[in-house]
């Protein structure tokens, strides 16, 4: 069938004014741009291999980000944690390394909280003391074993317990990842810990001694690989109905996941300080993408800001180790405000980036279209050269059963399109570029979806080597990676249909924000 493309009046002036004054829509193949595919406005380290998001807490106007880290090579190694802090969740400077290995092992995952109460008797200043609690991984035996350290100069140094391990492992293989956190409710401190096929629930009033509680999740939802980096929270409906969520990873093979490989899944309950209940049927996904792993939330958000941030790793464990990148690898997802919504009695999360990222916004180059069209065409387009982008739109399904969203250039594509028949997303990065390291990586990547109503808003990120994909205000998440080998030239929106069903479109360049 043939399809429909218009070229957007509003866009006119822009293309005349941003073109690059040559046909950058023909691709000579003989002369290859190998990218850095370095992000601008995702953190990723300043060289190394990074993964699973740590640490990760807020205290004194700064996000802590902590991260698995190897500074020895960009594959997985001996891991560190990697340090960076940010006040506005985008501007991340490095810290360095803040734990590395020692005789107890490698420094595995976990987290961290703001000891307010000194239950630790950690402090010794008038700052509180920040504690990370973390996995000790001895690499020979495999033995897995819970161990703290702490800071009392707002995380700049850290000093590991001289009692380590805390929490020493019960004789199961896979004993992980630990995120702790303060429930106000039972005056103590909480942990989930993942243990191969289900997370263990216990419990502390000093961060030393722990008390086990409970078992979860042993017969629920996906077990297509070992569960990991689980986190626990709650948080409240539109209608101020509190709920507990149990967020769990799973470290899956190719035919596990929403689209095969490592995928995070989320389970809706309550929890009474000592057991987690769900009953919960359905599996539900936190991203139906290939590139989201290893998400947990930030401790200690201030009350005034009432937010659950969600961040993750931007990669999966099938081909992480042969990303096409040079010097460096690993990159997180944007930050992403964690939502329940209540939807005819069913809960679900919503997952949608931070309104932090509208004011990365270039407004020199941000255009903004408000008449609707059936389609836009841009080619040799300043803010797409730039690599690093914003799309806001929205789609009259009423108007148009299915379309499709495309960049690229004239030998690569990228491209997303969605079908109201068959109600599914499908994004194909099999002609991105190079997509030769791995199999899984040329399988497309679906999502089911139907739309309550008829307009459908769906906010799109674009950062060098990353396409992150919000439907319905986050209510669908897509989140993959693709490594062009030529610059990419145009941005394309079609359809089969002769109405006017665009009906908003703004594209803005985002600003690098990373600080090394």
């Amino acid at each position: 069938m043939k399809l429909n493309i218009i070229i957007l009046s509003f866009f006119s002036i822009l293309l005349s004014s941003c073109s690059s004054g040559k046909n950058d829509q023909v691709v000579d193949p003989n002369s290859l741009n190998f990218h850095n595919y370095r992000p601008s406005y995702h953190y990723s380290p300043a060289k190394n291999w990074m993964n699973d998001p740590n640490g990760m807490v807020y205290y004194d106007g700064l996000y802590h980000l902590f991260y698995q880290y190897y500074p020895g090579g960009t594959t997985w190694g001996p891991m560190n944690w990697g340090h960076a802090v940010s006040k506005d969740l985008f501007t991340w400077e490095d810290k360095s390394i803040a734990l590395s290995p020692d005789d107890l092992g490698y420094i595995f995952s976990g987290s961290a909280v703001d000891d307010k109460n000194n239950s630790t008797g950690f402090k010794s200043n008038n700052n509180d003391a920040l504690v990370a609690i973390f996995t000790h991984h001895q690499n020979i035996t495999g033995l897995q074993q819970q161990s703290i350290a702490y800071s009392i100069d707002k995380g700049n140094t850290w000093v590991k317990y001289n009692q380590n391990p805390v929490l020493q492992n019960p004789g199961i293989k896979d004993f992980r990842d630990p995120k702790v956190f303060w429930n106000a409710t039972s005056g103590k401190w909480n942990m989930v810990l993942a243990a191969a096929d289900r997370i263990k629930i216990y419990s502390s009033t000093d961060l030393k001694d722990w008390i086990f509680e409970s078992d979860f999740g042993q017969n629920q939802g996906n077990h297509g690989g070992v569960w990991e980096c689980p986190d626990l929270f709650p948080i409240k409906d539109q209608n101020g109905v509190e709920k507990w969520v149990m967020i769990v990873s799973i470290g899956g093979g190719e035919t596990s996941g929403p689209n095969g490989g490592s995928a995070t899944q989320y389970f809706i309950g309550d929890f009474d300080g000592k057991q987690f209940i769900s009953n919960q049927t359905d599996v539900l996904w936190a991203d139906f993408g290939i590139d989201n792993y290893a998400g947990v939330s930030w401790n200690d958000i201030p009350a005034i800001d009432g937010r659950r941030i969600f961040l993750g790793w931007m990669s999966n464990w099938i081909y992480a180790n042969v990303t096409p990148t040079n010097g460096w690898r690993g990159e997180m997802t944007v930050p992403r405000e964690i939502k329940l919504v209540n939807t005819n009695g069913k809960y679900s999360l919503y997952f949608a980036p931070v309104i932090e990222i509208e004011n990365l916004k270039d407004t020199n180059l941000t255009n903004t279209m408000s008449t609707p069209q059936n389609g836009v065409s841009l080619e040799n387009n300043a803010i797409i050269a730039t690599s690093s982008y914003m799309i806001d739109l929205e789609i009259d399904l009423s108007l148009s059963n299915q379309f499709e969203f495309s960049i690229g250039n004239s030998l690569e594509k990228l491209a997303l399109s969605y079908d109201q028949n068959n109600g599914e997303f499908v994004l194909d990065r099999s002609k991105s570029g190079i997509v030769d390291f791995n199999n899984l990586f040329i399988k497309p990547i679906r999502c089911k979806y139907t739309l309550q109503g008829t307009i459908l808003p769906i906010k799109i990120l674009v950062d060098n080597s990353s396409i992150e994909i919000f439907v319905n205000h986050g209510e669908k998440a897509i989140t993959a990676l693709f490594f062009p080998k030529y610059d990419y030239s145009y941005l394309k929106i079609t359809s089969n249909s002769a109405n006017k069903y665009l009906k908003n479109i703004t594209i803005a360049p985002i600003k690098k924000s990373i600080i090394r």
